[in-house]
């Protein structure tokens, strides 16, 4: 235990070392470095930025174990997260880029020439950004706590200050280069169990073909222990909270704030289009792996554990128990331990896998090095989205405009600094399982953010008074919702938390064009520069007209 104590230990202090070699190289010195790595970032390299980013604990850690615990209904995840980035892709990065603002709240508030609304999307954006940071800082604590074996909220608070020490250092540019290395460290860290337990358990190193044997194997095991299905749809939750987690997340993330400022940091409209491409590419090796890695986990679990004697149990079981996210007891007292008496946490399934295969110790290192850096990822680019809301769409648009670069830069560290403990004294005591927090903050999203900005884009008549409208109706309905479903047991066809943006998006939209339809028009200009932003960056709609100013 101590060898594998030492060698995980190793190689996450490599990595953390890593990561602070790179903030410190690439220290942001101007505020287009700190808000958006001075727009140089290649697509490929944003690509990967975007795919550690988006990768986060909920879905190196969360993910699979949601899937393992609750079979097909697990699947709206990954559905609904990977269906999001075809929205924002086609529908709203290409246009918010050439758009060429430092933050969404910035484009809400000029494309809608309302002060109100910027500070309204400046609030939502800090509300949805500290939601989402509450789950990867908990996720740190998760692995840090295992790594160390101590209570997982020491781990978190050990991950509130190596984020707070990077991401206050290099702004987004010094935050895009770490999340290069930090993909690259996540992927492998992900591939290389799952690849090697595929050949353990079918003679086959491709997850993705294999698993499907596993599956079957499964289904067997679950009719002769009489429990739910794996494979059987709508047996944890309804069809309708499947279908609208589902629009949840993928409405989320168009609309989250921390993703669509990735698009800023590239030079042109295409080049935020294949950003956008490589991301894809690059998401889909985790999320093509989660189904398998499920599987896998489920099947060792059933057959391996599940049916031991409690007095003999797999060495790595206590190390797990004493973090607290793993459960077992001899309810009957037969002294086997049975599938019903095994209580694991959705949050640790990934990070246990490893071990619950025997894949040696260089692998459940290297396990532990991924997850930190999927959680501190993601952590960084949600500090940097509070950070800017706070230091450059309240303090300099409405406060200071005249703050130096210097002042700017200041405040923009503070806030990081401040946010990131603040959340992090937060996550000590989780209101949910990763998982679960992700999906209110993507649930926040799609009902403030994602109407506002789809109306922005495509609906020329939107404006300040309907957007403002939107926002407010949209933010309270999905909180509303949110709390009244989670604490007080109230649901509309099944649908629980964790589907309240298909209301809060439908109540925004409505609000919002009902208010735009009742109100003034915005000016012709705002209406070309709207119908603009439809076209290549090479083509300009002026006058009723479309102009190419240069070729492609």
């Amino acid at each position: 235990m101590d060898y594998q104590f030492f060698v995980s230990l190793l190689l996450i202090m490599a990595s953390f070392g890593l990561y602070i070699g790179i903030a410190l190289y690439n220290k942001a010195r101007a505020t287009s470095d700190f808000y958006v790595a001075n727009r140089s970032v290649p697509p490929v390299f944003n690509g990967m930025a975007i795919g550690a980013d988006w990768m986060s604990a909920a879905s190196f850690i969360g993910m699979a174990g949601t899937v393992m615990i609750m079979g097909y209904d697990g699947l709206a995840y990954i559905m609904g997260w990977t269906g999001g980035y075809l929205l924002l892709t086609f529908l709203l990065a290409p246009q918010l880029r050439k758009f060429g603002r430092y933050t969404v709240p910035e484009f809400i508030g000029d494309r809608y020439q309302s002060n109100a609304a910027r500070l309204i999307a400046a609030v939502a954006t800090i509300i949805i950004s500290f939601t989402y940071a509450i789950g990867q800082l908990s996720g740190s604590g998760v692995v840090i706590g295992r790594l160390l074996e101590v209570d997982a909220a020491i781990g978190t608070l050990i991950g509130v200050v190596l984020i707070a020490f990077y991401s206050a250092l290099g702004g987004m540019k010094g935050i895009t280069w770490t999340q290069v290395a930090q993909y690259l460290v996540l992927i492998i860290a992900y591939l290389i169990p799952v690849i090697f337990i595929a050949l353990q358990l079918t003679g086959n190193p491709v997850p993705w073909v294999s698993y499907g044997e596993i599956v079957g194997e499964l289904k067997a095991l679950d009719a002769e222990l009489a429990i739910s299905e794996y494979v059987v749809p709508f047996t944890e939750n309804t069809k309708w909270q499947f279908m609208a987690l589902m629009f949840t997340l993928m409405a989320g993330t168009a609309g989250l704030p921390h993703v669509i400022v990735r698009f800023y940091t590239v030079s042109t409209m295409k080049a935020a289009r294949w950003s956008g491409a490589w991301a894809l590419l690059f998401i889909g090796l985790l999320y093509l792996s989660a189904p398998a890695y499920a599987a896998f986990s489920r099947f060792i679990l059933m057959t391996e554990v599940a049916g031991s004697s409690i007095n003999n149990l797999p060495a790595w079981t206590t190390a797990w128990v004493d973090t607290g996210q793993l459960s077992v007891a001899d309810q009957n007292g037969d002294g086997i331990l049975q599938w019903g008496e095994l209580v694991i946490s959705n949050d640790i399934v990934v990070m246990a896998t490893p071990e619950i295969a025997n894949l040696g110790i260089f692998v459940i290192g290297l396990m532990a090095a991924g997850a930190m850096a999927a959680a501190l990822s993601t952590a960084g680019g949600l500090m940097i989205s509070i950070s800017a809301a706070l230091s450059h769409d309240i303090y300099y648009r409405s406060i200071n405009p005249n703050a130096s670069d210097k002042k700017r830069l200041l405040v923009g560290r503070w806030s990081i600094i401040i946010a990131t403990v603040v959340a992090g004294l937060v996550a000590l005591n989780p209101p949910g399982a990763i998982t679960q927090i992700v999906a209110w903050a993507f649930a926040l999203a799609s009902g403030s953010f994602f109407p506002a900005l789809i109306l922005g884009v495509w609906w020329k008549r939107s404006n300040g008074p309907g957007v403002i409208a939107g926002m407010l109706v949209g933010l309270s309905v999905t909180l509303g919702y949110i709390f009244a479903a989670k604490y007080g047991g109230f649901t509309i066809l099944g649908i629980i938390d964790t589907g309240a943006g298909v209301f809060g998006a439908a109540a925004a939209i409505i609000a919002n064009i009902v208010v735009s339809l009742l109100t003034k028009e915005p000016p012709q200009k705002i209406k070309e520069e709207v119908t603009d932003l439809r076209y290549p960056e090479q083509m300009t709609y002026k006058n009723g007209e479309v102009w190419i100013e240069e070729a492609d």
